[in-house]
Parts: structure tokens; sequence; C-alpha cells
């Protein structure tokens, strides 16, 4: 199955001339004149922009967010290429409504005209995954105004087999490329792999919206459709119909009075919020995704793909990021060191003079201004010179901050992203290891420590009552010393960095 979809691809690659944009490079012309003179059957008078884009819709929904992806990179290719690509965020071919319908039965064992009041046949918006239908429930449902998202039929097996091809690749890329092993890409795919999975099951992609919703709830800034759980299973998602204007939509945006500046600083405040107050991310905010209530507000939508964090990446992130604003090259450095993303062996100032090199000309500067295609290959070089390991764990961030980049810069080129994000982040380092952190971390351990504390003499009564046989005691009591002084070691470590952190806080 793996050779017929490679096969399939290459035919596809051929039939819309995508070997073509390949070969333009080519300084001599002769390979592509030579593979068009070999391909003399294909048309290609259509622009190269619109043939990438429908080879994209034919492979299939992996290709298309692909697409999807690169349309936020106005700054890594030509205009052209970057407006068409843009239609896959919304206006993907939709499947027949007969289809939809049929889903619907199959959902509810019943027909769409007797689970609701009204339901328009016709999709209001068709994605890679799945596609939107306006509806109106029953009256002794609510009546509510909602949106239906059904799943495209039979997609399982199309996403696994070009899964199957992408771990392929994977595999030959470690076993070819002298990076391979680095930059971990199998691990990458499957990391990939999971969150495209959970997209097939529109219950857990309710789910993650009804998270985002309690997290958000009576904020300024982000607005989140409430689920009807009651109509919802794997295949047929209900939530409340939103009204606003999609984010691409500059000129009507600013026909409404929408401040656009104001617009992307509370862009990059619902990213941080989400990441380092939540630990909980929408990782797919493409402009399809995005709309502008006529308050302002940001409305969220499509929550198949989101990305958690561990308090432990939380902290080692908004470390680096501070460090990165306060143009601490040393800390960036030493954290990447004792993190082990870089080895234990790399030299500090080496490694701190490297990111140094890459960072210090993007500050003060407008979005407009930086050329994040250098900035990214420059970091690349850099991460290859001191074998800087890549985490998987971390893809769906970096693809949102793509995401986010690519936003900010559509709205308000004039955006400096790190005079934004600073004071938030400082908020955060405060709370975390300031008096309020130390306060929050007793609260939570609280339960633990009065089920636990209780039981501790008669844990010491049993302990001393049956001792370690006498050939371990000895071995043991070391062990339980050297223990006790690697706790002690350890303890008064943290308080002097707590108190170092805590120190600009204050």
């Amino acid at each position: 199955m793996r050779l017929f979809r490679l096969i399939k691809i290459a035919s596809v690659a051929s039939r819309y001339g995508l070997d073509e944009m390949v070969l333009e490079h080519e300084p001599s012309g002769r390979l592509a004149r030579l593979a068009n003179a070999l391909q003399f059957w294909r048309d290609l008078s259509a622009p190269r922009a619109e043939r990438l884009r429908l080879a994209l819709e034919a492979l299939g929904p992996i290709f298309v967010k692909f697409g999807q992806v690169l349309s936020t990179r106005r700054d890594l290719m030509p205009a052209d290429i970057a407006d068409e690509l843009a239609r896959l965020q919304d206006r993907v071919p939709p499947f027949d409504s007969e289809l939809a319908l049929q889903e619907i039965e199959k959902a509810y064992g019943r027909p769409a005209h007797e689970v609701f009041a009204q339901f328009d046949p016709v999709p209001v918006a068709s994605a890679s995954i799945a596609q939107v239908h306006f509806a109106r429930l029953r009256d002794e449902d609510g009546g509510h105004e909602v949106a239906v998202k059904i799943l495209r039929p039979n997609m399982s097996g199309v996403i696994e087999h070009d899964l199957a091809l992408m771990d392929s690749f994977a595999l030959l890329l470690e076993k070819l490329w002298a990076d391979g092993k680095r930059l971990k890409p199998r691990e990458v795919v499957a990391e990939f792999a999971k969150y495209l999975r959970d997209e097939l099951d529109l219950m857990r992609e309710a789910a993650n919206a009804s998270q985002l919703r309690r997290n958000f709830t009576d904020s300024p800034l982000l607005i989140v459709p409430e689920v009807h759980w009651d109509f919802c299973t794997s295949t047929v998602m209900v939530m409340e119909r939103m009204h606003g204007t999609p984010i691409s939509q500059i000129d009507r945006l600013r026909s409404a009075g929408v401040d656009l500046k104001k617009l992307s600083e509370a862009g990059v405040e619902i990213f941080f919020t989400q990441v380092f107050r939540d630990g909980f991310f929408h990782a797919d905010m493409h402009p399809g995704n995005i709309f502008v209530a006529a308050d302002g507000r940001y409305i969220a939508l499509d929550f198949g793909i989101v990305g958690t964090l561990t308090d432990s990446d939380k902290n080692y992130l908004a470390q680096n990021f501070l460090a990165f604003f306060r143009r601490d090259y040393k800390r960036v450095a030493e954290a990447h060191i004792e993190s082990g993303w870089a080895p234990k062996d790399t030299r500090v100032d080496e490694f701190e003079a490297a990111i140094r090199a890459v960072c210090e000309p993007i500050f003060d500067r407008p979005l407009k201004d930086i050329s994040f295609g250098k900035i990214l290959l420059r970091l690349f070089q850099t991460s290859r010179r001191f074998n800087v390991e890549i985490q998987p764990q971390l893809v769906m961030l970096q693809k949102t901050l793509l995401n986010i980049e690519g936003l900010g810069r559509q709205l308000d080129p004039e955006l400096d992203l790190w005079k934004t994000a600073k004071p938030f982040l400082e908020r955060w380092m405060s709370e975390q290891l300031g008096w309020r952190g130390l306060v929050k971390t007793f609260r939570q351990e609280a339960p633990y420590l009065a089920r636990t504390l209780p039981q501790l003499p008669r844990l010491v009564h049993q302990s001393l009552s049956h001792p370690a046989p006498a050939d371990l005691a000895p071995q043991l009591e070391r062990l339980d010393a050297g223990l006790r002084r690697q706790n002690l070691w350890l303890a008064a470590i943290a308080l002097l960095l707590a108190l170092i952190f805590a120190r600009p806080y204050f």
C-alpha cells in the first residue's frame, strides 16, 4: 500500500508540474526542458500557485494541512503561492451533501429533519478533515442556532496510508542524512500522527472546545463557542453558531472600526496565556479558524488539534523567552545544557556567542523588517553545530508560533513581538517564583501533606520493627546518609535560586 501511495504522489506531482517548480532553480534550465519533453502530454497553462494548491488537494488531508501551515509564512515564499494556499484554510472542495445527511442519520439513528428544526445542506466551510453546516435546534431542545461539523467519510484509511509513508520517509532520513538522528524525524512524525488521529474523533474535539471555553470564561480577549453535548458523537459535533468577520479580511475589519494594532497585541497575549497560564493551547491557529466579533474580541474555531505542556516545559520555556527578551544569551545557553537539549560538554561561552549572533540583529525591529526565513536558517545551522536535539513534544508549539507570527505580520507589521510578550512573561514568572508561587504550591500540596504526615509515625515504627538483613544494612545506611546530604544540598540550592529569581520582583 505504501508503494501504491508513493506512485500516486509521484503521479500527482507530475500531472500538476510540481517538478517544474523545483527544476526551475537549476541554472542551466536543461533539466526542466528535459522533464517537460518527457512529459509532453500534460497541460501546465494554469498558474504555478493554482497547480500547487490543486496537487495538495488531490493528495489528501495531510498535504492540505501542510499547505495551510505554508500559507501563513508569506515571508518564506512568493506572494502568489501564499495567496493561493490560503484557500486551503476553509475552501477545500466539500463532499456531497447527501453523504453529509447520511452521516447524520448514521450518527443519530434518525434523519436530519427529525434532529434539527432547520438544516442547511450547503456547507458553509469545508476543510481537510470535516465540513460545517448551519442548522437550528428544535424548540424543545432550546431552538439555538448551531454549527454542525461532520467528519469526512472513510478518512481513516487514507490518513493511515499517508502516515505510514511519512514514517518511511522519516526512517530513510535518519539513515541517510547526517543530521537525521539529531532531528528525530520519526518521533516528530509520531507526534504529528497522534494529533491527526485525535482530529478523527469529534468527541475529543468537543472536549477540547469545552476546556478552552472554561479557561477563557468571561475573557475580554477570546470567545469560544458552547458545545451542545447531547448532539455530539465521534463523527458529528454540534456547537454554538458564532457571528464575526474572518481575521484574514483586513479591509472589512478596518471598515468596521477594529483597532488592528490592539487586535495583534491581544493575539500575542492570548497565545502566551494559553501556553504559560493553562499549559493548554489551540495548536491550529491559521486564519481560517479565527474570526473577530463585533466587539473586537477573537473567536476561536476548530479545536481538533490542541497542545499541552507540563509544568517543567512551561518553566523551561518561560526562562528561555525571558532570557531572550532580556538579551541574556548566556542564560539561554545554560538552560539548553541544563535541560539536556544540548550536550553536557558544550562550551557555554561558544554557544552563547552563536546565539547572540543570530538573535541580536532582530531586537527593537518591527516584524516587517525581520527576515524570519534567514533567522530560521541560521538557528538551524547553530543547532547543528552544537548538536542541539529537536524536542518532538514541542512540535505543536513551534507550529503555533509560526501561525501567530504570520497572523501578527498581516494585522500589524509594526508589532514589536518582544515588547508585547515581555511584561506578560515577567508577571507569570513572578507568580511562579515569588511569594504568590510559594503560596500556590503549598495549597496544591496541602491535601497530600494532610494525608501523609499522620502516617509518618506508623511508617517509622514499621521500618524499625523490620530491620534490613544484616548483609544489606551497612549499604542501606550509607545510601540513606548520602541521600540526606544530597537532599540538604538540593534544598539549599533551590532556596538560593528562588531568592535570586524572586529578587527582581519585590
